[in-house]
């Protein structure tokens, strides 16, 4: 069933049970009890029924035809990083985040570093994986392993997305929920996450990101390019927290079929990749031959392969690059509509 199918249908049982609670109620009261559990649902999940969205230049109709979602949902968010101008599709819309969350976990811990809290050379175990069935227990198993240095083990997490060595430095920040108070602190919504990559990785594949919303660790394009966007401006960190954080990126190995695919060689990308069941992501900051910069998200759902997942970032990546070259970014953007 369709994404729109699956939505209408669960929305309709919970606006019906909505209405079984009131059905003591006057007729008028209880089919706005119903109505008003509906907005709530499209509020929290964002599914409300927006209509054809109209581009407002060919330049974004364009990059809408690349991230056309006839076989599994494409969110796109690009922001000038001078001007601010930024052009989306589905920009609003949540995404599994899966490996592309590791750049807010570098940041937090970052800034426990600028604090005192523990520095680049403190040594902390990599967090290794023990076998156990999916949902057989609320948090997967792990087991210490061989300790690295901080800075090795950022280096690992970014250039490499080695989940072993995200999970050490996750749990030397607090886990999740400091990870998710960082971005609260950074002005930074739509965004969570909510288990650590051991469990992730082990639960993967019960939902089907290309047809169902879930919110569990993900995050809308426009808040990803937000972060991004902070990182390179020094909002949050120092600029030697911030070349930490940036240098790895510059330096990632995976994803040579994504964004990186199809530009020009003079182009210089620091990114990172992400990849679960049915889903394939990279998000980065571009940067032209003439110095200037641009922030991007792609969120790639369904689509066959991972090959054509990867394929459809390529292509609007380049879109993306040459649309900036030629100055065709969109208005500038204060909130997601």
């Amino acid at each position: 069933m369709a994404l729109a199918g699956n939505i209408s249908v669960f929305k309709r049982v919970v606006a019906a049970l909505a209405l079984s609670a009131a059905a003591l109620a006057p007729l008028g009261t209880a089919q706005a009890a119903g109505s008003e559990v509906e907005l709530a649902f499209d509020k929290t999940f964002g599914t409300e029924q927006r209509g054809p969205r109209v581009y407002d230049t060919a330049f974004e109709a364009r990059i809408a035809s690349l991230a056309n979602a006839s076989q599994g949902r494409i969110g796109v968010a690009a922001m000038d990083l001078k001007t601010g101008k930024v052009v989306d599709v589905l920009g609003d819309q949540r995404f599994p985040m899966a490996s592309t969350s590791k750049i807010a976990i570098a940041a937090t811990f970052m800034e426990g570093v600028e604090q005192g809290r523990w520095s680049l050379t403190s040594e902390f175990p990599m967090m290794m994986p023990v076998r156990s069935e999916p949902f057989s227990t609320a948090v997967a198993p792990v087991r210490a392993g061989e300790y690295y240095s901080a800075e090795r083990l950022i280096e690992l997490m970014l250039t490499r997305s080695n989940n072993y060595a995200t999970d050490a430095l996750l749990r030397v920040v607090g886990g999740p929920r400091a990870v998710n108070e960082w971005t609260r602190r950074a002005g930074i919504t739509d965004w969570q996450i909510d288990r650590d990559i051991a469990t992730l990785v082990r639960d993967d594949g019960a939902i089907n990101p290309a047809e169902v919303i879930d919110t569990r660790d993900s995050a809308t394009p426009l808040a990803m390019v937000q972060l991004l966007a902070g990182l390179h401006e020094g909002k949050w960190l120092s600029d030697r927290s911030r070349a930490v954080i940036l240098g790895a990126m510059g330096r990632c190995v995976t994803g040579k079929r994504r964004i990186v695919a199809n530009l020009p060689s003079e182009a210089r990308v620091a990114h990172k990749t992400g990849s679960l069941f049915n889903t394939s992501s990279d998000v980065g900051i571009i940067q032209t031959p003439d110095g200037r910069s641009f922030a991007v998200a792609i969120y790639v759902t369904g689509q066959g392969t991972r090959l054509n997942r990867e394929a459809r970032i390529a292509s609007i990546a380049r879109a993306l690059y040459d649309g900036y070259e030629q100055g065709k970014f969109g208005v500038v953007r204060t909130a997601a509509r």
